[in-house]
């Protein structure tokens, strides 16, 4: 590499990627609080006894028990009645990690079901082929009567994520382990019938499929295997599991077996019909619903991306959703905490037993009725996008209906918005006088059992036709929202025609702290959090004139004391007064220059922050801090007024801010009591996948009106390198090996052109030179992307933003491999430095006793070389190579395989670089002696021949053919520094291939003594190629040939082409997520070198002159 400008430019390539890893680095290293709260339990695990086979010898299955008091274990199996449900561990998880589901399990069919409230609930969305839950009449069982059995499958702790053989292998056993569960069953009925005893109605007909991590995977792939028995299982509950793609996308057959289950999937779905097009029969997988849950953005195991069921399971059939939007839950945690978490263990195992029926103890057939117990129990009432939030949520029909449920001319019910409960409702007599509000604003600070009237006309003109309220008052039971045509005393007074309607079921909960203590009885205390969120739009309060808020009284909450703060803020607005948007620049600049804005009082409730560039990338610090709440006089000393005027009284005046984040991959983020925080959402923008809109983040703030706010937005730098990291690694592997295929182009393009080879190092700054060789290498392989998804009808991406993450994950790709290249020539070069030394002090060495014996002890193990078996290896050791590497590759490990093509590489270029630093020191030798010969002798001359005459390699010139002229010695040296830099190149390459299959390889050994397999096919032919190109293309004059095409004289594909080709579909295989694919590039190239040079070789033995070479014949 020559040029200040180049090499300026390598060292801030290199710079800003070590600054990126590192700051990546401290960023996902520092600890997280997930405000998680622990499960306890008294596990009991009772081994199912299986059949002797291979698969249960290694593996195992369990039934749990949940109780301190010590079982016959037999006796408890014949007692099975429960409704059976499997948990699968996963990757290197153990069958232990079922006891926190089971134990909450338990404890929810003995306590029944969650008290009911009266928030707005979530129900299926017409894409999802739902209607209104309650308007079909369903509702969620008021009791449980079975009970969930928990089984769990042993799988060794195998790590299933890095080996896809493991993975085929853990599908196997638990299609065993669901057959084994239901005909424990029949056993368990079996021998209490030959008892005497009671048995039950029916048996079970399907297991419940649990999965964790790996297991959720495993889970799909059971359900689609050939051998389980026609509906065995009918609902799949995933937690933290990936579905698009595995999450360490490496190794072939992974990918493949990955892609063969979706593909599965994606079909099984499908109606059967004819070749005709007549229907044939339903879909296989029609009564199979399947619901994903996310860990959020602190799950740094597996992104919310892959664990999308988009594009495998319809909405009809399943859903994801993140825990951050799920309900009473509202957190993210990392991949194990999931498991244990009480706050998601206890929602999830009430959602499991809501899927039984009360009437036959089996889960509801009706795939609607399941998925819909799911959305009931699990999503929030809390709209999944910001688009829903804005718009209208009542029905067109909704208007000027009376409370009570109607029904149509037809007798048929018509959906409305339901009313509170009769047990819950306080009559309007009990409320004492009534309040006029005039402000657009409505406060409350206490349950004083008031209503108060809203003029809607009067206070929702000028624009201000939006409502929003928030409180932490329960909804009917602490406050009721109506709407009303015209103004009366009670809703009895009214006509029939003009009838009032309630819209407290409108209200949507929201996650709040705990409520603040007072600090002396009957002082006053802090504002509570709100817990509670409700909004109208001018649609909703079309054709009404009066809006009412009534507050109960103090008495009257269910029997409980009240809050030490009761509160509630409402206010109507002019959405477009509150919408701020940040740009990219705004958010780049923030790095080092932040910008405050002043929200004085009186201010908007409601605040819109539109991000352009996703918070999933760009994770932006918001900062709130009170600037005033109106308090002139604090009643304290002016030394002390200031501080605690605007942070302790303000506080007991306004309720702490909240911010929901909405995000169109992970859905919604809901971050409360809101001072100083990182805003941060797990999306994944500006990939090949993605869709327009998914580069935004929308943030809603509620504010309270009665504050004035200081506040500043500013990205996070850490967080961001480390959401870079995470969430385009797979692309930045993919990005890596084409840059490498790219510098091997280079230097087979020298060599075409009779051309000293480049390093590596140099070859990789050429393609980072501006315009042609950046745009061919670097902007080109995205618009062939963008001209693919043209060609298969796909969406386009975002194509600023993909542009340019693009390019910024391939400059840092360049910026890794040079970190690589550096380092594996420090070592060769050192490693080579050490070697000449020792070789030149090798003479002094010879008279010393130990020389002598050592001498003697090699002559004894010489004779060993000299059998013929042996002396044939040693002439060609290319050959010992392929047949170890290959063997090695098909029948024990691909690893292992790569690992001694690697030895090969490195012993060449080690060889190559002792012979180019020994015949530098011998060209600086001889310069010395001729510039000296007219007055000195010869002696410095035959005494540096005499240290230097050994060579280091077979390749070195003998004594009687080598001149000694400057020109001859230089001329050596270059064609041994040229080899160094080939064969370096190859070794780059095939090290990533190498490090590709590490984890596979750890997998592996973690097996050792279990039964081995021996390796997929798929994995061993390509790696196959892969050792066949390490082997075709050692030599340099295998860097040069040209087969032509037939009938097109002149035209032929040379190495530099396919090396181009390869880049290319690397580069496209980074784009997809998919860097497992580059193994095909390099397993066709050394397919295409193989064939060529037996092509090559019958070629020349016929005369022809197909291939071209160098021209320079001491090169060969």
């Amino acid at each position: 590499m020559r040029g200040f400008k180049a090499k300026i430019k390598v060292a801030v390539l290199v710079i800003i990627s070590l600054w990126i890893g590192l700051a990546a680095l401290y960023g996902l290293l520092k600890p997280i609080s997930n405000g998680c709260i622990m499960t306890y339990m008294y596990p009991t695990y009772i081994p199912i006894s299986s059949p002797h086979n291979l698969s249960a010898a290694k593996y195992g299955l369990y039934l749990y028990h949940e109780g301190w008091k010590k079982i016959d274990f037999k006796e408890h199996l014949n007692k099975l009645s429960g409704l059976p449900v499997l948990f699968i561990p996963g990757n290197g998880g153990s069958y232990k990690q079922v006891r926190s589901l089971a134990a909450e399990s338990d404890r929810a069919y003995q306590g029944g079901p969650p008290e009911r409230t009266f928030y707005q609930e979530a129900s299926l969305t017409p894409e999802e082929g739902g209607v209104d839950m309650d308007s079909a009449g369903f509702q969620l069982p008021n009791q449980y009567n079975c009970m969930l059995d928990w089984f769990a499958v042993d799988l060794e702790g195998e790590h299933s994520a890095m080996d896809g053989r493991i993975l085929e292998e853990h599908t196997e056993y638990v299609v065993y382990a669901i057959h084994r569960i239901l005909d424990q069953y029949k056993e368990s009925r079996d021998a209490r019938a030959k008892e005497g005893a009671a048995v039950p109605g029916s048996l079970p007909k399907s297991v419940i499929l649990v999965g964790h991590s790996m297991g959720g995977f495993v889970a799909r792939a059971a359900i689609i295997h050939p051998h389980l028995r026609k509906s065995a299982v009918e609902t799949v509950l995933t937690l933290s599991s990936p579905h698009q793609s595995p999450p360490v996308a490496l190794q072939p057959s992974l990918g493949h077996y990955f892609a063969h289950v979706n593909q599965e999937w994606i079909k099984g779905y499908e109606v059967q019909t004819s070749r005709s097009g007549h229907y044939v029969s339903d879909a296989v997988l029609s009564h199979v619903v399947v619901v994903s849950i996310s860990g959020g953005i602190n799950d740094y195991q597996v992104r919310s991306k892959l664990e999308s069921l988009d594009g495998i399971v319809p909405s009809t059939h399943g859903f994801m959703i993140s825990s951050t939007g799920m309900r009473n839950v509202w957190l993210s945690m990392e991949h194990q905490a999931i498991l244990w978490c009480n706050q998601l263990v206890v929602q999830v195992s009430h959602t499991l037993l809501s899927l039984i029926d009360t009437k036959t103890g089996q889960p509801f057939p009706s795939t609607r009725k399941r998925l819909a117990i799911f959305t009931r129990m699990l999503r929030s009432g809390i709209p999944q996008s910001l688009n829903l939030m804005r718009h209208s949520q009542l029905p067109e029909h909704s208007t000027h209906v009376p409370i009570e449920d109607e029904k149509d001319a037809a007798g048929s019910r018509v959906p409305t918005l339901s009313s509170c409960p009769s047990n819950v409702h306080w009559s309007d007599d009990g409320l004492e006088r009534d309040l006029y509000i005039q402000t657009t604003t409505v406060t409350v600070l206490a349950m004083d059992g008031r209503r108060r009237w809203l003029d809607i006309q009067k206070l929702g003109s000028n624009g201000k036709g939006h409502f929003i309220f928030v409180t932490n008052l329960a909804p009917c039971s602490g406050v009721r929202l109506h709407l009303w045509p015209e103004k009366g005393k009670s809703t009895s007074n009214l006509s029939s025609s003009a009838r009032v309607l309630e819209v407290t079921s409108k209200m949507v909960q929201i996650p709040s702290g705990p409520a603040p203590r007072q600090i002396e009885p009957g002082s006053q205390t802090e504002q509570a959090p709100p817990s509670a969120v409700f909004r109208l739009g001018p649609e909703d309060m079309h054709g009404f004139r009066f809006l009412t808020i009534s507050v109960a009284p103090r008495p009257t909450v269910s029997g409980r004391p009240p809050p030490a703060a009761s509160m509630a803020v409402g206010q109507f607005f002019n959405p477009e007064e509150g919408e701020k948007e940040f740009s990219p620049w705004t958010l780049l600049t923030s790095t080092y220059s932040q910008k405050y804005m002043l929200l004085k009082e009186d201010h908007p409730l409601s605040f819109n922050l539109s991000f352009t560039i996703s918070l999933g990338l760009l994770p932006v610090i918001i900062s709130l801090k009170t600037a005033g709440c109106g308090i002139k006089n604090s009643g304290l000393p002016v030394e002390e007024a200031g501080d605690v005027e605007n942070s302790r009284l303000c506080k007991l005046r306004c309720f702490p801010p909240v911010a929901l984040a909405w995000d169109s991959t992970s859905g919604l983020h809901i971050f409360p009591n809101l001072y100083t925080e990182t805003i941060v959402v797990d999306s994944s923008p500006a990939l090949w996948s993605s869709i327009h809109g998914s580069e935004k983040t929308t943030v809603l703030l509620l504010l309270d009106p009665h504050c004035s706010y200081k506040t500043s937005a500013s990205v996070s730098v850490t967080a961001a390198a480390g959401r870079f990291l995470l969430v385009y690694w797979s692309q930045i592997i993919g990005f890596s090996i084409a840059v490498i295929f790219f510098a091997l182009m280079r230097q087979a393009h020298a060599w075409d052109l009779d051309l000293p080879i480049p390093s590596m190092l140099t070859a990789v700054e050429s393609n980072l030179r501006m315009p042609w060789p950046f745009l061919l290498l670097a902007i080109a392989p995205i618009l062939i992307s963008l001209f693919l998804s043209l060609l298969m009808f796909q969406p386009f991406p975002p194509i600023g933003s993909f542009i340019i993450i693009s390019i910024i994950c391939y400059l840092f790709a360049n910026g890794s491999v040079i970190i690589l290249i550096l380092m594996s020539q420090l070592v060769f070069y050192v490693a080579a430095i050490v070697h000449v030394f020792i070789k030149t002090r090798w003479q002094v060495w010879e008279g010393n006793f130990f020389f002598v014996f050592l001498r003697r002890l090699l002559n004894l193990f010489s004779g060993i070389f000299s059998f013929k078996v042996i002396r044939v290896l040693r002439v060609n050791p290319l050959l010992v190579t392929a047949l170890i590497a290959i063997v090695l590759v098909c029948f024990v490990h691909s690893a292992l395989g790569l690992f001694i093509l690697l030895v090969c590489h490195a012993l060449c270029c080690h060889s190559a670089l002792c012979s180019f630093l020994t015949a530098s020191f011998r060209s600086h030798a001889q310069r010395m002696e001729l510039f000296h010969s007219k007055n000195e002798a010869n002696d410095g001359s035959q005494q540096f021949e005499f240290k230097y005459g050994d060579g280091f390699n077979q390749n070195s010139p003998s004594d009687e053919n080598y001149s000694s002229s400057p020109d001859s010695a230089k001329s050596f040296g270059d064609t041994q520094l040229e080899i160094f830099h080939h064969r370096h190149g190859l070794l780059i390459l095939h090290l990533l291939a190498a490090l590709m299959f590490v984890p596979s390889l750890v997998a592996w050994l973690q097996r050792i003594g279990l039964g081995q397999s021996f390796p997929w096919f798929v994995d061993s032919a390509l790696c196959t190629g892969v050792i066949l190109h390490g082997i075709y293309n050692s030599k340099l004059e295998n860097n040069s040939f040209l087969f032509p095409f037939p009938g097109i004289p002149g035209w032929g594909i040379r190495l530099s082409f396919i090396y181009l080709f390869a880049g290319y579909f690397s580069y496209l295989s980074g784009l997809a997520l998919a860097p497992y694919r580059v193994f095909y590039a390099m397993a066709a190239i050394g397919v295409i070198s193989f064939a060529l040079r037996i092509t090559q070789r019958r070629s020349m033995e016929k005369g022809d002159t197909y291939f071209s070479s160098r021209k320079h014949s001491h090169r060969h």
